[in-house]
């Protein structure tokens, strides 16, 4: 059996058969893994023992995608990343770390395409790493609904993301352009006088036109509309984040 008929028949048994039904966008789950997959193949890097291929995927969506997508997200991306691990280890590659799958929007993508970036990401506890892919971010590849390559996401203009502010305690607070780290640190550029709040608790960045909370492996976790996030979290005008004893409300100008 080929590469190709092997992954669409994983797919068809793995994803399609879980979200056919919940998903009626022009994107579908067995199209982001077919070119997840040649993503992974396209970046690989040979040593004499090991053949190394990306470990963390960007999924640039429309907004409109994105949106029908929201509901199923986090078991997708969990679904992508099993697939991966096993594709990776039925053709001998290997992977620094298990695969990580991040969706963000994309105002420059219609409906039907999607982009792909691919990188490599270090596991925290490994004392010295192996080596990466030559290149470890590529450019983010968009693709439509058809397969077809519809060119580098990169080439295509940005809208200009809105500003984001937190509201907190009476106070309004501007978040620059480049994101904000917040914390009790003084270093950091929001600065909570909260004890359960850590020195460097957690970001907000710009990211695919649209704006994103990580917690940055604090004590207590960081929560958006009282769940606690494990990965970025897209956030929208009116969610309020928890940081310990402090909550914030996300708006946009």
């Amino acid at each position: 059996m080929s590469v190709l008929r092997s992954l669409e028949s994983k797919i068809a048994g793995l994803v399609e058969g879980t979200f056919s039904r919940a998903f009626r966008s022009e994107v579908r789950p067995v199209e982001i893994a077919r070119k997840l997959a040649r993503e992974m193949e396209e970046h690989q890097a040979s040593s004499l023992a090991h053949t190394y291929v990306p470990n963390e995927y960007r999924v640039f969506l429309s907004p409109r995608d994105r949106e029908r997508f929201s509901a199923y997200e986090s078991a997708l991306a969990d679904e992508l990343a099993g697939y991966l691990l096993e594709h990776a280890r039925r053709e001998r590659m290997t992977l620094l770390a298990r695969p990580v799958i991040e969706f963000e929007t994309d105002d420059r993508l219609g409906l039907g395409e999607f982009g792909i970036q691919s990188g490599v990401v270090h596991p925290a506890d490994e004392p010295e790493p192996a080596p990466p892919p030559e290149e470890s971010v590529g450019r983010t590849m968009v693709y439509s609904s058809a397969g077809r390559l519809s060119g580098p996401l990169e080439e295509r203009p940005r809208r200009t993301a809105q500003t984001a502010v937190l509201l907190m305690e009476g106070r309004r607070v501007v978040v620059g352009p480049a994101g904000a780290t917040l914390g009790r640190s003084r270093q950091c550029d929001v600065v909570l006088s909260d004890p359960n709040v850590s020195r460097r608790h957690a970001e907000i960045r710009p990211r695919g036109g649209s704006w994103v909370l990580t917690d940055l492996g604090s004590t207590n976790g960081s929560r958006v509309n009282g769940r606690e996030i494990e990965r970025p979290e897209v956030l929208k005008p009116g969610d309020e984040v928890e940081l310990g004893s402090t909550v914030l409300e996300f708006a946009l100008e």
